[in-house]
């Protein structure tokens, strides 16, 4: 009787013993799987951010070029306003 005793309480402890080892290396598993999705999410996040100041740069360069053009169209609008008024004076 106290062999089959012995057995009974060896497998006990010896069933804890891997059911805790086991549970202990899926922690692991489901911490190393969250910090590589959070590596992904930081990339992913770094990327857009990238994109968001590209798209800021792009915009300012057109902002500065449509004052550009503005200026030009200001200039050409004086110019034909003076054209205008030679041809006026010529046709008199």
């Amino acid at each position: 009787m106290e062999f089959t005793i012995i057995i009974s309480i060896i497998t006990a402890v010896s069933g804890i013993a891997l059911g805790w080892i086991s549970r202990t290396r899926t922690i692991r598993q489901d911490a190393a799987r969250e910090a590589g999705a959070g590596a992904t999410l930081q990339t992913d996040v770094e990327y857009i951010k990238r994109g968001v100041d590209d798209i800021r740069v792009d915009v300012r360069m057109q902002g500065q070029r449509l004052e550009t053009v503005s200026e030009r169209v200001t200039r050409v609008e004086e110019s034909t306003k003076q054209a205008h008024k030679r041809i006026d004076r010529l046709e008199e």
